[in-house]
């Protein structure tokens, strides 16, 4: 068999000059494709949570007194993150046994078409108890698509980076998560600028409407995306996995601690976020004070990812999640202080020093290090089910529950409780999970925590 164009420096074949520059050229197209698809789709997910934090309790759950309200909107956020698992099993099969690239295409329309029609979506005083209703089921046809979303994407930048940097190259998929913050908080303050009647009447529309040209952007991107060179590989040897998610279960250890290992970065981006929108709010500051912590934050995270991620391919990814979750944990407490100080000034470090940095370095690396936890064959179910597990738990319910406790107490303890609990999950599970920044990705069988290859076990913690 000819060599690998992905082989390592070790190999003893070269390839040649044509051949590493179309791999370059392929790597630079499919990380660019990772970074804007994830940014239309993390787009579409966090304006939702945005405009659902502002105004869904009133013109969705009207009647109720405020604080059920925003529970209620928030329920319908967290039905969004329960059907990511869903998405991840079910695009996860689809792409290990299908192929990465046309399960892409179909997360970013299914995701896009979503948003728009949320767009387009009747309130309550429109057609009553069905507003509600349909708003969910929107909301979960997103989850759906963002579930089978972040795993294709990860894995055909991982997939096409070799061996030396694959937790830089993976920064670019990650940082499709500010971005498309960015874009969502950028677009919002735009709407809330209008007149609070004319904001609830028809300006918090336009942020789902707009998902329509994201969506064209992002597809013209993805079409030029080659398929995953190692998937390909395992076709050719037709070593692909018959049942993926039967294959990951058998040995659960894995995707448990790919699970686990993520909970403290979805932690504090939920309630550094989108939670943040209502509490903030809620205790005095205004709508554009919030907002522009947030973009500020994003824009910070947009640095601190990729270095983050790039120190992670030197020093192994453990240590750098291993101290985003230990910096997270110890800055629980002050955080919420500083935002319970009413200072917008105090806000902005705040939401900078949780979110932009802590929460990046543990969010950074993660998207080499799950993937690289599992064989080619089942890479895409297996990492995409604990990652997309890790939000579930982390942040699909965070936002309710600290809802629910602040109600019950006036108070932002539970929230510094609830962001130091996830970082200490983070920071204990990462002892147990194995060193993977030199383990090799060739090859299609088993998942790389349990079966992998023997530079895998060298490392192993």
């Amino acid at each position: 068999m000819p060599p690998s164009p992905l082989a390592s420096p070790a190999s003893p074949a070269s390839p040649s000059p044509s051949t590493t520059a179309e791999r370059a050229r392929q790597l630079r197209v499919v990380a660019a494709s990772g970074l804007l698809g994830t940014a239309v789709e993390f787009y579409d997910f966090l304006v939702y949570g945005t405009v659902a934090a502002l105004v869904f309790g009133e013109l969705f759950f009207p009647g109720a007194d405020p604080a059920v309200g925003t529970i209620a909107a928030f329920g319908t956020f967290a039905a969004g993150y329960v059907a990511r698992p869903l998405g991840g099993i079910l695009f996860g099969h689809f792409g290990d046994r299908l192929g990465r690239k046309s399960m892409l295409l179909l997360t970013m329309g299914l995701m896009g078409g979503a948003s728009f029609l949320v767009g387009l979506l009747p309130t309550y005083d429109t057609i009553g108890v069905w507003a509600p209703v349909l708003l969910i089921t929107l909301r979960v046809l997103q989850g759906i698509a963002i579930g089978g979303e972040w795993g294709g994407a990860t894995l055909m930048v991982v997939e096409h980076a070799g061996e030396r940097r694959r937790g830089l190259w993976s920064s670019f998929t990650q940082m499709g998560a500010p971005l498309g913050s960015l874009l969502s908080t950028a677009v919002v303050t735009l709407v809330v600028a209008l007149p609070e009647g004319e904001f609830a009447a028809w300006g918090w529309r336009v942020p789902f409407l707009l998902s329509a040209v994201l969506l064209g952007v992002g597809l013209f991107v993805r079409l030029k995306v080659v398929e995953s060179p190692l998937f390909a590989e395992v076709k050719k040897d037709r070593a692909e996995s018959r049942l993926p998610i039967v294959e990951v279960l058998r040995r659960p250890r894995p995707v448990l601690l790919a699970c686990c290992v993520g909970i403290g970065a979805f932690t504090a981006q939920s309630l550094l976020t989108s939670y943040l929108i209502a509490y903030a709010t809620g205790i005095g500051y205004a709508r554009p004070q919030v907002l522009t912590a947030l973009t500020v934050s994003a824009s910070v995270a947009l640095v601190v990812l990729p270095c983050a991620s790039a120190l992670s391919d030197r020093v192994g990814r453990r240590p750098v999640v291993l101290t985003g979750a230990l910096a997270s944990a110890a800055l629980a407490f002050p955080v919420m202080a500083l935002v319970d100080s009413k200072s917008p000034g105090l806000l902005i470090f705040a939401v900078v020093l949780g979110h932009g940095v802590a929460q990046s370095m543990m969010y950074g690396p993660l998207g080499a290090l799950l993937t690289e936890m599992f064989g080619t064959r089942v890479r895409y179910t297996g990492a995409s089910l604990g990652y997309q597990g890790a939000t579930l738990i982390g942040a699909g319910f965070s936002p309710m529950i600290a809802g629910s406790l602040v109600a019950g107490s006036d108070s932002s303890t539970p929230v510094s409780l609830l962001l130091c609990g996830g970082a200490v999950i983070t920071a204990v599970t990462v002892c147990f999970v194995r060193e993977t920044s030199r383990a090799s990705l060739a090859g299609g069988a088993g998942t790389a925590e349990e079966s992998g290859s023997p530079r895998t076990q060298e490392i192993s913690a």
